[in-house]
């Protein structure tokens, strides 16, 4: 699971020209599913986000986590983050999970999310064509990927 996290001042998603999803202070999320993703990934990623301190404590220092700012998160499937550019000049998406695979798994991080930071986040459409709009804060962004726990 490749997961690309942005601390953001807002962000929304659109759908075919409607919100569907927007908050303020908060995270962006978009997450790449792959085959090998595990319930071990899942539960590690939810608990890497919900604890990252990413927001600024009073003195101005990122010393902070989403539940301590009471911030929101919007979280988006993005099978691109699994592009291999090694030949040619067109993406190759073969470690993308198939939506069968992927939309439990996504659906279950979702869910992991939620019971970590103890309240609901709001997500994109798993296989839609999005518009996301975003004011990243800082700008602060953090790449992580769950086969290689760095």
């Amino acid at each position: 699971m490749r997961l690309v996290i942005q601390r953001v001042r807002k962000a929304k998603v659109d759908v075919s020209e409607k919100t569907i999803a927007e908050i303020k202070k908060g995270m962006l999320i978009l997450v790449g599913i792959e085959d090998r993703d595990t319930e071990q990934d899942i539960e590690w990623a939810a608990k890497k986000i919900a604890n990252l301190r990413i927001f600024d404590d009073s003195d101005g220092v990122m010393n902070c986590s989403i539940k301590e700012v009471s911030g929101d998160i919007i979280l988006v499937s993005q099978f691109t983050l699994h592009a291999s550019t090694k030949k040619g000049n067109r993406p190759a998406y073969i470690k993308a999970a198939k939506p069968a695979i992927a939309i439990p798994i996504y659906t279950k991080l979702r869910e992991e999310i939620e019971s970590q930071i103890g309240k609901s986040i709001q997500t994109g459409e798993f296989g839609a064509d999005m518009q996301v709009e975003l004011i990243n804060d800082g700008p602060v962004t953090i790449l992580i990927d769950t086969q290689n726990k760095e």
